[in-house]
C-alpha cells in the first residue's frame, strides 16, 4: 500500500519505476521480436509436412523452441548468456557490444529497443499519470513496439499479438478505460473494413496487392482501443508519415525498387500518437478550421 501511495502521489517515483520496468520489458521484447517469427516459420513448416503426409520422426523433430526455451545464447558460439550479461543496456556497455566468450559483435538493436521501450513507457506514464489507463496504455505501447520491429524485419504482423490485443481493447471498453463499447466495436469494424476495401479496390484496378491482411487487423486493433472517432486521424497520420519516409528512402537511394515498404510501423506510430494526444490534435484542427 505504501508503494502504491508513493507512485500515486510522487510523479518522479512513478516515472522512475516505469523507466526501469520499461527497460526490462524492452529486453523481453527483443526475445519476442527475434523468436516469434521463427516460431511461426516452424509452425508453418510443420503444417506443410502434415498436408503433404510427411510425418516427423523423433530423430528429426526440431528441438523445443518458444519464448522461454532454449535459454538466451550467443548465435555465433552458442555461449549461454548469464544473468549479469542480460541486464538491459548496462550489460551491453559492460561487454562493449561483444560476446564475452567469442568476442563476436552484439547487435546494437538490443540496447536500442530497450532504451526506446523505456522512453516510450516514461512518456505514457507522464501523459496518463497514476490510474487505470496507465497499465493499459503501457501494454498497448509494448505491443506496438514489437509489431513495428517485426514488420520492419519480416513484413509480418503476427496474429499472436494483434488478435489478443484487439480483444483486450474491446474488453477494456466495457469499463470505459479509453472509449465506450459502442465506439470500440464500431472502431474495430471500421478499422478492418476500411483497409480491406482499399486493398480490394487497389487489387481490382492494378492486379497487385497494396498491403497485407495484418494491416487490416492492426487498424481494427487500434479502432477497438481508440474508437472509430480516432480512425481518420490515425489513417491520416500514418499515410503522411509513410509517404514522407517512402519518398525520402527512394530519394536517398536507400530503398530497392520494387521492394514493398511495410505499412504497419506507420499505423503503429500513428495509433500511439492518437492514444496520447488524439483528442488534442483533433480539437486543435477543428478550432483552426473554425468548426469547433
Amino acid at each position: 500500500m505504501e508503494l502504491i501511495a508513493l507512485l500515486r502521489d510522487n510523479p518522479s517515483a512513478l516515472l522512475t519505476i516505469v523507466a526501469v520496468f520499461g527497460l526490462v520489458i524492452g529486453s523481453f521484447l527483443n526475445v519476442v521480436i527475434h523468436r516469434l517469427p521463427l516460431m511461426l516459420e516452424r509452425e508453418w513448416a510443420e503444417q506443410c509436412r502434415e498436408l503433404l503426409g510427411r510425418e516427423t520422426s523423433s530423430a528429426t523433430a526440431p528441438e523445443r523452441f518458444n519464448l522461454v526455451l532454449p535459454g538466451s545464447h550467443c548465435p555465433h558460439c552458442g555461449h549461454e548468456i548469464g544473468a549479469l550479461e542480460n541486464i538491459p543496456i548496462l550489460s551491453y556497455l559492460w561487454l562493449r557490444g561483444r560476446c564475452r566468450h567469442c568476442g563476436a559483435a552484439i547487435s546494437l538493436r538490443y540496447p536500442v529497443v530497450e532504451a526506446v521501450t523505456a522512453l516510450l513507457s516514461v512518456v505514457v506514464a507522464w501523459r496518463f499519470g497514476w490510474g487505470a489507463a496507465l497499465p493499459a496504455a503501457l501494454l498497448l505501447t509494448w505491443a506496438l513496439m514489437a509489431l513495428t520491429v517485426i514488420d520492419l524485419d519480416h513484413q509480418l504482423l503476427p496474429d499472436g499479438i494483434t488478435q489478443p490485443f484487439l480483444w483486450l481493447g474491446l474488453g477494456l471498453s466495457l469499463f470505459g478505460v479509453f472509449v465506450d463499447p459502442r465506439s470500440s466495436i464500431a472502431g474495430a469494424l471500421a478499422g478492418y473494413l476500411s483497409l480491406w476495401t482499399v486493398y480490394w479496390l487497389f487489387k481490382l484496378f492494378t492486379g497487385k496487392e497494396g498491403m497485407g491482411y495484418g494491416d487490416f487487423k492492426l487498424l481494427a486493433l487500434l479502432g477497438a482501443w481508440l474508437g472509430w472517432q480516432m480512425l481518420p486521424l490515425t489513417i491520416l497520420l500514418s499515410a503522411l508519415v509513410g509517404a514522407v519516409v517512402g519518398v525520402s528512402l527512394i530519394a536517398l537511394k536507400r530503398h530497392e525498387g520494387g521492394k514493398p515498404i511495410p505499412f504497419g510501423p506507420y499505423l503503429a506510430g500513428a495509433g500511439w500518437i492518437a492514444l496520447l494526444w488524439g483528442e488534442q490534435i483533433t480539437g486543435a484542427y477543428l478550432h483552426f478550421a473554425g468548426i469547433g
